[in-house]
């Protein structure tokens, strides 16, 4: 009897054990795995409906070749590889002895550009004043020599006439010496008569020479007042070109101001290529490829260094063709970097005028009778929107890779 009532106690319960304690643990995990696939499903129907994303991304940024702009040996380098700079940051220095003698140069060349301008300018109201007063003085001289030609021509008739009265006289002393001649032979009249005769004779030849040399002188004398007058015509032509001369000489106040702008010019650009000896840096960013050493002879355009810029950067991710479908500039992108494993905000920019196969060196021929479809990927150009907070350090560089997800709904 003990036994029978045992042993319902001991299967019993035991049966029980068995049979109902393990359904809620299977209940539940199939419950957990089916909101895990929930889960996976949901964010694979979000990534693909709101997002589009992809691997084929790198950091972009600008490669800077520094360059020397003059010819130069090279004095000093303050880099080495890999340093950082700041912009405005010296990176090399050249011997600037040669132009600071091209300097010397041009600002001589310049004083005495100055000192030709003022004197050009000063000259102008002279040629003014002086063109002025020669005109007048000209015009004077003509009206002198015209009254001069006039009074010598009316000498010359005077002296004409003179030579006509003294020719008379001359042939009527001639007249009464011959009929004097006979009447003192014989008597009629006296010695002293005849004597006087021949002496009027002699002063009406004289007188006659007298004049005639009067007459020549006269002529002479219309000459030259003819040839004073013409000076003075000349002196006059010249003089009424006054007004030119004014005008040549403001155009050579002029070129002589131009001259000085020249020299001016000329004085900057010295006093450039002397501070092209000074070589900096012109955005901040790292120092590499490195080539520049001291003493070394350097050539202009001659590359020195190569400096990655630091500030300037954005993503180049090559999407595929289909997920352009929804894409466009402006959407809102999350980027994730490998290298610092941080997420970053950008936006997209661009998207790319052709694919990078087209873009490549060796554009692919397509025109087979074996072609295969391949989807073709097109490059997308994002930016960092709030680079400078979210990186202070300057952790990225370009050519890191990274997975951009662009937010397309």
């Amino acid at each position: 009897m003990a036994e029978s009532i045992r042993t319902p106690a001991q299967t019993e319960p035991v049966a029980d054990t068995e049979i109902v304690e393990p359904q809620p643990r299977r209940k539940g995990f199939i419950v957990a795995a089916i909101a895990v696939i929930v889960l996976i499903s949901a964010g694979i129907w979000w990534s693909s409906t709101f997002t589009e994303d992809t691997d084929d991304a790198q950091i972009s940024g600008h490669l800077i070749q520094i360059s020397s702009r003059i010819n130069g040996q090279v004095l000093k380098v303050f880099v080495e590889e890999n340093q950082k700079v700041k912009k405005g940051d010296l990176i090399a220095e050249l011997d600037p002895r040669d132009y600071e003698v091209a300097v010397e140069n041009a600002q001589a060349a310049l004083d005495s550009a100055k000192a030709n301008a003022v004197a050009a300018k000063v000259y102008v109201p002279i040629t003014t004043v002086n063109t002025g007063s020669n005109l007048r003085s000209a015009t004077a001289d003509v009206t002198g020599a015209q009254a001069a030609v006039s009074q010598a021509e009316q000498q010359l008739d005077a002296a004409k006439a003179r030579v006509a009265q003294a020719q008379a006289n001359y042939f009527k002393a001639q007249s009464d010496l011959t009929r004097y001649k006979p009447l003192v032979e014989r008597d009629v009249i006296s010695k002293q008569q005849y004597d006087a005769a021949v002496a009027a004779a002699d002063a009406t030849k004289a007188a006659l020479a007298d004049a005639r040399a009067s007459e020549q002188a006269a002529a002479d004398g219309v000459r030259v007042a003819h040839q004073r007058e013409t000076q003075a015509q000349a002196n006059l032509k010249y003089a009424e070109t006054g007004p030119q001369q004014v005008a040549l000489q403001s155009a050579r106040a002029k070129q002589a101001l131009a001259q000085v702008e020249e020299a001016q010019a000329k004085l900057d650009q010295a006093k450039l290529n002397l501070s092209y000896t000074m070589i900096v840096a012109p955005v901040s960013g790292i120092i590499t490829r490195k080539s520049v050493e001291i003493n070394q002879n350097v050539s202009t355009g001659q590359n020195l260094l190569t400096l990655v810029s630091l500030e300037d950067l954005w993503v180049t991710a090559n999407f595929k063709e289909t997920q352009l479908r929804r894409m466009k500039a402006g959407q809102p992108v999350k980027i994730h970097v490998d290298a610092t494993d941080k997420d970053y905000s950008g936006r997209v920019t661009q998207i790319g005028g052709a694919t990078g196969s087209v873009l490549s060196l060796f554009p692919p021929e397509n025109a087979t009778g074996n072609y295969v479809k391949v989807v073709q990927r097109v490059p997308v150009r994002i930016d960092f929107t709030d680079l400078a907070k979210e990186d202070p350090n300057h952790e990225l560089r370009p050519g890191l890779s990274l997975e951009p997800s662009v937010r397309v709904k």
